[in-house]
């Protein structure tokens, strides 16, 4: 940046919504989920009525509160470091502040520009309710199609940040408050000059801004997660810095702010936090399962994936079960907590029909019906092992004769592409769809160097450790269950509630173990998903605090000094980590997009129809508004066949066959981007490979981009062209060609 000059002054203070406070009150030392921030600071005041208060209402003593409070404390205190840590990365990384609108909207690449291109319709259109009724009846999207995108898109966050966007600049305009700065940036380079703001009254700065809030309230949760789970607040500190030391592996939302998980995964820290109280408890009040079941729904809502997750969750809580961990009647309890959300879910979906026909919906049922027909088995089946892999098998079996019996039934395929991913990674099946994923580095297998970075920080070696006591007792409690002839560990429940409370304690971590191993599963298949699994490892190694776990080593001085050694250790690759992060210094910039764009908005009328890459494709619908064929959203059957339509410009096909490709979706513009022809990300990734599966007659002649990009007659017009980007004109008929 050469010069920066300021052209309005005025600057609002950053708000924070309140979240719904949970049920949770751990016994003393131990944390519970609040907002934190706010009840620290009660903790602390003077006024004695309104502490004995709060005390008598939560049932503390007041050494039990002062531990409480400091707790919170703790939590606010890494949320605002995460919070910070993200806001500093994402900003030194593409220097945002200094972005004219037009390049903030191109820093959203891919489906992150379609996801931030609704939030934007909300925010510019005459009213609230006239944005969404826009997004509703969504016309520009999958041209000329009518499409409501809150059901195909998990829209959610866009929503609500565009209503608080819109009430926020409403009052302040009203009091007339200045929202945000603006400035002159001198771009050098004999470019001209363009107008940049900060400040929470720019529409893409206050989005982005509520994201790194919703993250560092993330980390407040961990940190209240990973206290409770070890019952130590050092507990807490080791997750939260096995978070940091290991935050490349954990998460991407300082790079990539609009994607679903950013807005998800906090609610499933939440919800894995509440989950891991009613496991703990004996009988978990009604308010526990309905905060269980809000935070359920806030992660299934803004992301398509989070019934894969949740299914991953299910299978380890029966798995809990069929050992004995876990009674009937709280697996029955938190098995219609989930169907209840579901239920929601699929309402404010509008009938999303991959939620019914989930594999993870028809596991909620064939776990009901399984454990409701309990006795049965008892009676057809020997206790032990044998009724332990029939249940299994019930439930496998069940589950997936169910899921396709409703896909046929409602004549869902959404989800086939999922199938074929999975069918991919064991055989070697592989198809149009399939090689569009695995070519892409974070859809294929995890790579080696993932787990050699967990050995530097010691985040595995201290996972296999704490997963190998907790195997080993596990394991020791099968053993004498099978040689004593005890029905299920559960019974003891009822027998004597030390006893009781004691299986609750081992089945949660029966559960959390179990939990790890299924993020483990999902990590090694599709590398992108190391999001669940990092995250869980740094829960679990909290539990090196534990004194049920590790009071084998000694007093708690003892234990806290090995503790301390360990993070000691950990610090060494963990500040390098945290350093390399500090060091990404960069300032985006793309003008052969902004060209392109620019000459999109001058030289095309507003509903000039479009189509190219699906990254390209979403840049074009933010920044022009103009109509287009294809997106980036790849989860919609109908798209994926769209899609496959439009990248026959990059196979070997003829011009002619593509051109009517072209014509028959209605496209009046394509975008050609050379690099798509050229790029080859592996053996057999590039485009005119992939191709070569599904068109195998063609296998040896010369990719049509190749052909067009030296001349794009006699089938198209070249309209615009610069190094990167060709816009090629579509004739609406033949005789346009002569």
């Amino acid at each position: 940046m050469v010069a920066k000059t300021k052209k309005q002054t005025g600057k609002s203070p950053a708000t924070q919504t309140d979240r719904d406070r949970s049920p949770l009150v751990s016994p003393p030392g131990k944390s519970n989920v609040r907002r934190p921030g706010r009840e620290g600071k009660v903790f602390n005041s003077t006024h004695s009525n309104g502490l004995s208060g709060i005390r008598h209402k939560l049932g503390l003593t007041p050494s039990a509160a002062a531990k409480l409070g400091i707790t919170l404390l703790l939590a606010a205190l890494t949320g605002y470091l995460h919070w910070y840590h993200l806001t500093q990365l994402f900003e030194n990384d593409r220097h945002f502040s200094h972005l004219s609108n037009l390049e903030k909207e191109m820093a959203f690449r891919t489906e992150m520009g379609l996801y931030y291109s609704y939030y934007k319709t909300i925010i510019e259109a005459p009213s609230f309710l006239d944005g969404l009724h826009m997004v509703m009846n969504d016309r520009l999207t999958e041209h000329p199609l009518v499409i409501n995108t809150l059901k195909r898109f998990n829209l959610y966050p866009e929503v609500v940040l565009a209503s608080w966007y819109r009430m926020y600049t409403g009052v302040m305009g009203y009091f007339g408050i200045p929202t945000k700065m603006c400035w002159s940036i001198n771009r050098g380079e004999g470019l001209t000059p363009v107008d940049s703001c900060e400040g929470m009254g720019d529409p893409a700065y206050f989005y982005v801004a509520c994201v790194f809030l919703l993250n560092g309230m993330m980390m407040s949760i961990f940190f209240m997660y990973g206290s409770y789970l070890s019952g130590s607040r050092l507990g807490g500190v080791i997750t939260t810095l096995c978070f940091f030391f290991n935050h490349g592996e954990s998460t991407r939302v300082m790079w990539t702010p609009p994607l679903r998980e950013s807005f998800a995964y906090p609610f499933l820290v939440l919800q894995m936090l509440l989950l891991t109280y009613i496991l703990r408890t004996r009988n978990p009040s009604r308010t526990a399962m309905v905060a269980l079941g809000i935070s359920n729904l806030c992660f299934m809502l803004p992301w398509q994936f989070a019934q894969f997750v949740l299914l991953t969750q299910v299978a380890s809580l029966f798995a809990s079960y069929i050992l004995g961990y876990l009674a009937a009647a709280k697996m029955q309890s938190i098995l219609v907590t989930h169907m209840i959300t579901l239920g929601v879910c699929f309402v404010l979906m509008f009938g999303n029909s991959m939620l019914l026909t989930s594999f993870y919906a028809s596991s909620l049922v064939s776990i009901w019906v399984i454990i409701a027909m309990r006795e049965r088995f008892a009676q057809v089946f020997r206790q032990g092992i044998v009724i332990w892999v029939m249940q299994g098998l019930a439930w496998v079996g069940s589950t997936v004769l169910l899921k396709f019996l409703l896909s046929t039934v409602l004549g869902a395929s959404d989800d086939a592409h999922i199938s074929g991913l999975i069918k991919s990674k064991f055989t070697s099946y592989k198809d149009f769809h399939t090689l569009m994923y695995t070519c892409a580095a974070e859809f294929d297998f995890m790579e080696l160097e993932t787990p050699v970075r967990y050995l530097k920080t010691l985040l595995l070696p201290i996972n296999v450790l704490v997963v190998a006591l907790i195997a080993g007792r596990t394991i020791q409690d099968i053993v004498r269950c099978l040689r004593h002839g005890e029905k299920t560990l559960a019974k003891t429940e009822d027998a004597d509630e030390a006893a009781g409370s004691e299986i609750a304690a081992k089945g949660e971590m029966v559960y959390h173990s179990l939990q790890l191993v299924a993020f483990a599963v999902l990590a090694i298949l599709i590398m992108r998903l190391k999001l669940f699994l990092t995250p869980h490892m740094c829960i679990m190694a909290s539990l090196i605090c534990s004194r049920q776990l590790f009071g084998w080593i000694g007093e708690k001085f003892k234990q806290h000094t090995v503790v301390f050694a360990v993070l000691a250790i950990m610090a060494i690759q963990g500040m390098t980590n945290l350093q390399a992060q500090w060091a990404i210094i960069g300032e985006f910039s793309n003008l052969p997009q902004e060209e392109l764009l620019d000459w999109i908005q001058e030289n095309t009328r507003p509903n000039a129809v479009f189509a190219g890459a699906m990254p390209t494709m979403a840049s074009v619908k933010l920044s022009t508004g103009r109509p287009i064929v294809n997106h980036p959203h790849y989860e919609d059957a109908g798209l994926r066949e769209r899609t496959k339509l439009v990248y026959s410009m990059y196979s070997r096909m003829s011009g002619e066959t593509v051109k009517r490709n072209l014509m028959k979706l209605g496209v009046e513009f394509f975008i050609l981007e050379d690099s798509w022809c050229t790029r080859r990300t592996r053996p057999g990734c590039s485009m005119p490979e992939i191709w070569d599966i599904e068109d195998p007659q063609n296998v040896g002649k010369t990719p049509l981009c190749t052909h067009i990009s030296r001349n794009s007659r006699p089938h198209f017009t070249t309209v615009f062209s610069n190094d990167i980007y060709k816009v090629l004109k579509v004739p609406k008929a033949t005789k346009d060609l002569r």
